[in-house]
């Protein structure tokens, strides 16, 4: 992972002006992480455009908890994703998450140099490397994938690349810092 620094454009809301619409914006996620202590600089930063952030969550709720794709198949993408946008904040909340859906220290090691032991997570590597190279998966990747993931599966899995990419490039413009170098700040 190449790191960059990061020059903040978009502040975390400061707690004293989170509202009934900040609230409303983060209302699928558990309550007691709707506060500035608990959900991040990510979200602290979303919120402050909270229309934009319920939209946003609905939609990537949808690819964490009621995806086709499995878990272990979907933490291997977006890290994939992280590595190849520069993104440390994604790259570092999706180990952790990679970890604990399966993924082993090698496997994510493999992730940045783009390789992978089994055939279907070589494949999973090429539809992330193609889809941001030239936004389109190969006939040969489609094909590979379609041994091993049904229809829906690889439609979640176009998607989950697509957000993550997304999500990557508003973290790195806005200069979302990893949450562990300003929790000692707030």
């Amino acid at each position: 992972m190449i790191e960059r620094k990061l020059s903040v454009r978009v502040q975390p809301l400061p707690a004293d002006q989170w509202d009934e619409a900040v609230d409303h914006a983060l209302s699928s996620i558990p309550a007691d992480r709707r506060c500035p202590e608990k959900t991040g600089n990510l979200l602290a930063t979303l919120v402050r455009h909270p229309k934009l952030t319920r939209a946003f969550l609905r939609f990537n709720n949808h690819l964490l908890y009621s995806s086709t794709l499995p878990e272990r198949l979907r933490e291997l993408a977006v890290l994939r994703v992280a590595h190849r946008r520069h993104c440390e904040y994604e790259w570092r909340h999706h180990v952790r998450m990679g970890l604990e859906a399966g993924l082993t220290d090698e496997v994510i090691a493999g992730v940045q140099r783009g390789e992978a032991t089994d055939e279907l997570d070589r494949a999973v590597l090429r539809a992330v490397d193609e889809l941001e190279d030239t936004s389109e998966i190969s006939d040969a990747t489609w094909t590979a994938l379609s041994e091993h993931l049904d229809e829906r599966q690889r439609m979640d899995l176009v998607f989950t690349i697509g957000c993550y990419g997304a999500l990557a490039m508003a973290i790195n413009t806005f200069g979302v810092k990893p949450d562990s170098e300003t929790l000692a700040e707030r």
